[in-house]
């Protein structure tokens, strides 16, 4: 029992991901199951935000509020998110792309202007970052994001029938709300909880990787909904296609990654950095694309999924060995 324990406390994440494709298959697959799952699916949607807020609500109790504030490798690390966006929406207007070329660049253009994931102070936590600026960046990368795609999304010929009526401020305002809804209320809702009840403040903080494991739900929640994404996407494309935009999601990846953690280098703050330009929200990004983008470009956020939490998965397990390293 032991080693099941510590297996799945290293590999919460991969084990959340196989078991919300587990979940999805089975649902789809076993005839006398399906009509249970088509009676759930409208709930789905609810059930993820649930998630998130209960993860941010206990992430943010064992915040510093009074360390709430910008550093400078949050302006180079949005400069280079800006920088990619610019550079796709120039290669698409400029080239007049169309097709699937056209859907793979909105693929990868999702999970570039995605802001950096809610969870994304959850991990950098457990890899002994520095969870206030984290937690600041978080802010800041999604109204980026919520100015960035009202901004660029009119101009792209796929989202033009989709987004042509739709005028910036009232776009503006649903992204904002949207992001605001899951992250300022938590927020809110944490700090009264700090400074006003402070027994319930203590139970939440003394759980250990509370908000890791509700995180690890999520991700369930978001990977069945990922699985039946493709599974849906299957009948409209090549599975060629599908392979290559998983594999530029890949590459996509490593290189946000990278590029993060070697602007991170020069402020000390590799990790930190690093998790705020490749960990991205993809559960918005899968919106975004399915709201105002060829429905196929959700499978790139989908697939960055995987290739992030595997990522991820590593960091952590790396972080922990080397950790037992320098106690032995």
């Amino acid at each position: 029992m032991k080693k099941l324990l510590k297996f799945l406390k290293n590999w919460t994440l991969p084990v959340a991901m196989l078991t919300g494709v587990c979940v999805y298959l089975l649902f789809s697959w076993v005839p006398f199951l399906a009509p249970i799952g088509d009676g759930y699916a409208p709930y789905n949607e609810q059930v993820l935000p649930v998630f998130m807020f209960l993860m941010l609500y206990v992430t943010f109790c064992k915040v510093n509020f009074h360390k709430l504030l910008p550093v400078r490798w949050h302006l180079w690390i949005s400069v280079q998110q800006t920088v990619f966006i610019l550079a796709l929406m120039g290669l698409i207007v400029g080239f007049n792309i169309s097709g699937e070329p056209l859907i793979m660049l909105e693929a990868i253009m999702v999970c570039i202007i995605a802001p950096c994931a809610a969870a994304a102070p959850v991990v950098t936590a457990k890899l002994g970052g520095n969870l206030e600026e984290m937690t600041t960046y978080t802010f800041l990368s999604n109204f980026l994001s919520a100015l960035l795609i009202p901004l660029c999304f009119p101009a792209l010929p796929q989202a033009s029938e989709a987004a042509e009526h739709i005028e910036f401020w009232p776009l503006f305002l649903q992204i904002l709300w949207k992001v605001s809804a899951v992250l300022l209320l938590p927020m809110l809702l944490a700090y009264v909880t700090k400074h006003m009840f402070h027994r319930l403040h203590q139970r939440i903080v003394a759980v250990p990787d509370l908000s890791y494991y509700l995180w690890g739900g999520s991700l369930v929640v978001v990977t069945g909904t990922t699985a039946m994404n493709i599974g849906n996407a299957w009948h409209d494309t090549s599975v060629w296609f599908l392979v290559s935009i998983a594999a530029m999601g890949l590459i996509l990846c490593i290189v946000q990654f990278a590029t993060g953690r070697f602007i991170g280098h020069y402020f000390g703050k590799t990790v930190e950095a690093g998790q705020s330009l490749g960990q991205k929200n993809t559960a918005f990004a899968i919106w975004v694309s399915t709201a105002f983008l060829n429905p196929l470009s959700s499978v790139g956020p989908g697939c960055y999924i995987l290739w992030q939490n595997i990522i991820n998965s590593f960091e952590i397990w790396s972080y922990r060995k080397k950790g037992l390293e320098k106690t032995a």
